[in-house]
């Protein structure tokens, strides 16, 4: 499995209905409206490596009002339930 998560700068027409284009592509598990220097934030789960570029390259970057993109290939995960899991053996 490769997470990966995609920084998105949009147009400003854009902003009201890109989250939602986002959301609708194939291997975007989640995104998010943001502050600060980009506009939304896309989490990739994809099971293959290879469909990264499928879904950068020919998804997200071909969406009417995307200007730029920043992509970030997440070697680890981590997260409370994983936390969680790992130290709760036996118990409950």
């Amino acid at each position: 499995m490769t997470h990966a998560i995609v920084l998105i700068e949009a147009e400003r027409d854009a902003l009201a209905t890109l989250g939602s284009m986002l959301a609708e592509l194939e291997g975007v598990a989640a995104a998010y409206s943001v502050t600060g220097d980009w506009d939304f934030v896309a989490v990739l789960n994809l099971r293959r490596h290879e469909e990264l570029a499928d879904v950068v390259t020919h998804g997200i970057v071909k969406l009417e009002g995307v200007v730029k993109t920043q992509t970030m290939v997440a070697f680890g995960a981590f997260s409370r339930h994983d936390l969680d899991a790992l130290f709760s053996v036996g118990g409950e």
